[in-house]
């Protein structure tokens, strides 16, 4: 069987399990799930739109505001705005992104932000690193800037280590216009950041092994390209495959494991429509030489936050992915085949918490989600059955 037919049997089951399962959640309220009952629990609130979550080693969460604003949360308070961020450009869908502590964190106090950059008469995503000591942020270095033109939104701004070291940043397209030839599109256009994963060393200079090292017109930093807006990334503990979640236009959100060099199709194919009256964008859903979504949303969720649960307080979710909806304000689980490489089963967890900007699994191995249109920070708690 194709991955085409594989793919399009796996959304027509994913579609009928999902709507069975969808179920408005309160706070405190216990819900029903297919292997855990779980409430939902406040563990801040008072923030302003809340982007992304980290936590330090002594378990304190890092949390970015989209105006600006880096926070601590320790033991349950929520700290001034760290100082020395980065000026960033706040409108639109700019703002502050992600944030990332290094590795090595205990040893030499790195975090990692990705952002909206102003620029002189435009802005692009910008990943910086500094040291975060007595809620300060010092020794600022550039890691890493965008070659990208257009619109100020679709930024991406996902940022993850995989497990060798090597940082990985998601950019979108800008929102570049899908007109004309859509294979001369900005996102099949290697020559330039937009729609792309990108593949650094922790300091910013370039692998020698990326796929694009010394072909002409090609940027070395791209690892991947062909992509939307990619608003989700993690990296699996077992494999190491590099998987990110995108926004499709109307319809197509997609789910992706990225590998090296790969087109994954952005504008040529997709299972979207333009916003609107649904007119169509692509000619076709497949074309050889670009890659097939494990799996996809139609009507979009707008995904944004994904994570792949190994912790301990639900034992029979590990493996599984956690993806957020914006839209659909929904928390989506997705079950994976035993290599960690097929979708084969999707339920919504929670729905009607809000816009949910980012979900992680955090050092409790509690499930943390950034709800911005509340702006606050719930945890999914087990409940004894």
């Amino acid at each position: 069987m194709s991955r085409r037919s594989t793919a399009l049997l796996s959304l027509i089951f994913l579609w009928n399990s999902s709507f069975a399962a969808v179920a408005e959640v309160n706070d405190g309220e216990v819900a029903g799930s297919a292997l855990h009952p779980f409430q939902v629990v406040e563990v801040v609130d008072g923030l302003e739109i809340p982007w992304s979550m980290a936590w330090l080693p002594n378990g304190d969460m890092l949390v970015t505001e989209r105006p600006g604003q880096l926070r601590v949360v320790s033991n349950g308070k929520l700290s001034a705005p760290v100082e020395g961020v980065p000026k960033v450009h706040a409108e639109s869908q700019g703002g502050l992104f992600d944030v990332l502590p290094h590795p090595d964190f205990a040893s030499n106090s790195l975090v990692y932000l990705s952002f909206a950059e102003p620029l002189a008469d435009s802005t692009t995503t910008t990943v910086i690193r500094g040291r975060l000591q007595n809620n300060k942020l010092s020794a600022i270095e550039d890691i890493f800037q965008a070659k990208t033109s257009g619109s100020r939104g679709h930024y991406g701004g996902r940022l993850a280590f995989d497990n060798q070291g090597y940082l990985f940043i998601t950019v979108g397209e800008r929102q570049a216009a899908t007109k004309g030839d859509l294979t001369q599109h900005p996102a099949q256009d290697r020559s330039n950041h937009q729609g792309v994963v990108v593949r650094l060393k922790d300091d910013g200079r370039i692998p020698d092994d990326n796929p694009f090292v010394g072909q002409q017109n090609m940027l070395p930093e791209i690892w991947s390209y062909g992509h939307r807006n990619p608003q989700g990334l993690a990296v699996h503990p077992l494999t190491d495959d590099i998987w990110v979640g995108e926004h499709g236009p109307q319809g197509g959100d997609e789910l992706n494991i990225v590998n090296p060099g790969l087109n994954y199709g952005w504008p040529v194919i997709g299972y979207g429509v333009n916003y609107g009256l649904g007119e169509p964008i692509h000619k076709t859903q497949t074309q050889e030489g670009m890659e097939q979504p494990l799996h996809y949303w139609v009507p979009s969720i707008a995904t944004s936050g994904l994570m792949i649960y190994s912790g301990d307080k639900f034992p029979r979710w590990a493996g599984n992915i956690f993806v957020g909806g914006l839209r659909g304000e929904q928390l989506a689980r997705v079950t994976l085949s035993d290599d960690a490489k097929t979708v084969v089963a999707e339920e919504i967890l929670v729905q009607g918490l809000g816009r949910i900007r980012d979900v992680r699994e955090g050092h409790d191995g509690y499930i943390y989600i950034a709800d911005e249109s509340n702006g606050r920070i719930v945890r999914l708690q087990p409940v004894a059955k």
